[in-house]
């Protein structure tokens, strides 16, 4: 594994302890933002250790098709990227905030982490 790599797939994982604490505090939009992001470094983790450079966009469905990776995808992971996609940009512009805000609940949230977790797993056993 390149230095690279390693470099993303470490800030993915440790964006889990983040959400976790924003789950604790109340934080539900920025669990949202944080578990967005950890999935994504995870899947720009797959493209480096391709040879490429992670492009710098925030669609977690094309990072998994650059990455190889979406063909392989089984369909409640793919449900899962769709469900993460809007929480990266959406979620910080008004006309969408409050809609996605409504949506999070701290169920939600921590199922979201959990099942973020478990991607990130994966996506490293495809390095």
């Amino acid at each position: 594994m390149t230095e690279k790599t390693k470099y993303w797939l470490e800030l993915a994982k440790e964006d889990k302890p983040v959400a976790q604490s924003l789950l604790g505090n109340g934080h539900l939009l920025y669990v949202g933002f944080i578990t967005h992001l950890a999935v994504e470094k995870a899947l720009k983790a797959k493209i480096e250790s391709g040879g490429e450079t992670p492009p710098k966009i925030h669609n977690l469905i094309r990072l998994a098709e650059i990455g190889g990776v979406l063909p392989q995808m089984n369909k409640e992971q793919i449900e899962i990227l769709k469900a993460l996609n809007p929480l990266q940009i959406e979620a910080r512009y008004p006309a969408y905030k409050n809609q996605i805000a409504d949506m999070l609940t701290a169920e939600v949230c921590a199922d979201m982490i959990n099942r973020a977790k478990e991607m990130i797993e994966w996506i490293e056993q495809q390095l």
